[in-house]
């Protein structure tokens, strides 16, 4: 999965930080969609890579409950964690004891359960 990361941070845009991250969901069937980060010189249109691989496999036609585990990498010598808007998403189509393992550049890698970065999610029972 590294070396896959590795290409896929390739085609990141990202020209205002610099900051270049690729995810990959893999699916329960085994199929996988790759994400990076998009930047937009009005920033607040930025989307993180880890949300373009969700929403690709939403695109595709999977749901929730068919996520299997998520792979980041930045372009980066340290491992950097999902912005908390990422965070929603992924608690919102993972399960919480998926597995997220994030990456620094240089293949060092940690790897967390979906509840342990979202100790506590906002969920639909929130709305009612």
């Amino acid at each position: 999965m590294e070396e896959s990361l590795k290409r896929l941070l390739k085609n990141s845009y990202s020209p205002y930080s610099g900051f270049k991250v690729a995810a990959i969901c893999l699916m329960k069937d085994g199929k996988s969609f790759g994400g990076v980060n998009v930047e937009n010189a009005s920033y607040g249109a930025t989307i993180c890579a880890e949300r373009v691989a969700i929403t690709s496999a939403i695109a595709s036609g999977y749901k929730k409950g068919d996520f299997s585990r998520l792979y980041i990498m930045c372009d980066s010598e340290r491992i950097a964690s999902s912005c908390f808007m990422c965070r929603q998403v992924i608690n919102e189509f993972f399960d919480r004891e998926d597995e997220i393992t994030l990456y620094s550049n240089d293949g060092d890698k940690e790897t967390y359960l979906v509840k342990d970065l979202c100790p506590y999610p906002f969920g639909s029972s929130d709305l009612k």
